[in-house]
């Protein structure tokens, strides 16, 4: 079949890469697409937010699954425009993606479904983040409640720091994103990340993995989009799996078609693993990036196959997914300035040799300048690995990193580093 795929970051290279793979794919377009991703396919000029120019697109190729891979589209109701044209889509409704949306909308139906989760309040003010802020004290979590590209979180420590970002979002910094915000109570324990499927009646469980949000080492300076992940996450054990399974998919997508918003795509959890049991902090409606490009690597199944089931909601008719028992890390390189602003025309080389030891390089932020591949983005290359255990995989994956010559990039050096202290004894 004929496949399109919207998006342009490392995640959609990742997906990209492994749509190609399948039989079943005649042939892959890709809009906007990335330099990497053109290897692969074909790369179109298509503005996602005109949706009667991509169904137009889907009608003059005749594409038979079209795969959307940014929040954004799919929050802007892209899905449903595709589906009303006929056509097979994988990926939330405009309704069902209000679990990534909106922070407020997601609690709120935690609340009624009796999801584990933080504390909180929603609040549509200034003076009304204030008093929240009274109420729960420092430490404290302050979300704007819209789509903000990953950064409109943060986890304040201390009262001033929470005031601040009260300020911030009030103030405009996200705009229509920052008209609400939630406040939510700190919950104390290590994240993890965990995929499942679901076509509105079948779930099917995908993978783990383990998120590096903040800039430096060590878990230091800003949040950004992910600096780093690897997958599978061990921390996140089979019971623990089964847990989230019970308590946080299963009455999240029966809350969801109870309600008339039956949710079919991927479902991204962002749990924190607390005393308690684990607890959501927050959904996503599509792939992690970049803990998708570690999840590709590591798939063993058919993906054309896999979407195009959820699509057309026929998930429970086929095998489940296969993973290969190694472990994925996935490395971030950014380009200088990065979570602020990033310096763009960066030349890169020595990629095809640096994938000559079995990694793989997946592109973000890159284009083609007078014929050499330059930084176009902050998060740029994403260097992927496999390796019998963390600490493997993460050896190999440096030792590819150092191997790509990006003068004005940088990354993180630790990425795993918890995994990797718990594989010596010293976790």
């Amino acid at each position: 079949m004929n496949i399109l795929l919207l998006g342009s970051g490392g995640r959609e290279h990742a997906l990209a890469w492994k749509l190609a793979q399948s039989p079943l794919c005649r042939a892959l377009y890709a809009a906007p697409g990335n330099p990497g991703i053109a290897e692969v396919g074909t790369c179109v000029s298509l503005d996602a937010g005109d949706h009667a120019a991509v169904v137009a697109f889907c009608e003059e190729k005749v594409i038979g699954l079209v795969v959307i891979g940014p929040e954004a589209p799919l929050v802007d109701g892209l899905a449903d425009s595709l589906r009303a044209a006929g056509f097979s889509v994988f990926g939330p409704s405009k309704a069902a993606a209000q679990l990534e949306g909106s922070k407020g909308f997601t609690k709120d139906l935690c609340e009624r479904a009796g999801i584990p989760t933080a504390g909180y309040v929603r609040v549509s003010s200034e003076a009304d983040g204030m008093a929240a802020l009274e109420r729960f004290g420092a430490p404290v979590v302050i979300k704007a409640d819209g789509l903000a590209a990953g950064k409109g979180v943060t986890v304040a420590m201390t009262m001033a720091e929470a005031e601040d970002a009260v300020r911030e979002i009030f103030a405009g910094r996200f705009g229509e994103a920052g008209a609400e915000a939630v406040i939510e109570e700190f919950l104390e324990g290590e994240e993890a990340s965990f995929f499942a499927l679901t076509d509105g009646g079948t779930i099917v469980p995908f993978a783990s993995a383990q998120d590096h949000k903040r800039v430096g080492d060590g878990d230091t300076g800003p949040n950004t989009g992910g600096m780093g992940a690897y997958s599978p996450a061990p921390v996140l054990t089979p019971a623990l799996e089964a847990e989230a399974f019970t308590r946080i998919i299963a009455p999240t997508v029966r809350t969801l078609a109870n309600e008339g918003m039956p949710y079919s795509g991927v479902l991204f959890l962002g749990l924190m693993l607390t005393q308690e049991g684990p607890k959501l902090i927050e959904y996503n409606c599509r792939f992690g990036d970049p803990e998708c490009q570690a999840m590709m690597m590591r798939l063993e199944s058919d993906l054309v196959e896999i979407l195009h089931a959820c699509a057309e909601n026929r998930l429970g008719a086929i095998p489940s997914p296969r993973f290969s028992e190694q472990t994925a890390l996935t490395v971030v390189m950014a380009a200088r300035g990065y979570p602020g602003t990033p310096e763009k025309g960066g030349r890169i080389g020595g990629i095809a040799e640096a994938e000559r030891g079995g990694a793989k390089v997946f592109h973000a932020g890159t284009a083609i300048a007078d014929g050499a591949l330059v930084a176009n983005g902050g998060r740029v290359l994403n260097v992927t690995a496999l390796g019998a255990s963390v600490t493997e995989a993460q050896a190999r994956a440096y030792a590819t990193v150092d191997a790509i010559d990006f003068p004005t990039g940088f990354c993180r050096r630790d990425i795993g580093w918890r995994e990797v202290a718990r594989e010596a004894g010293k976790g």
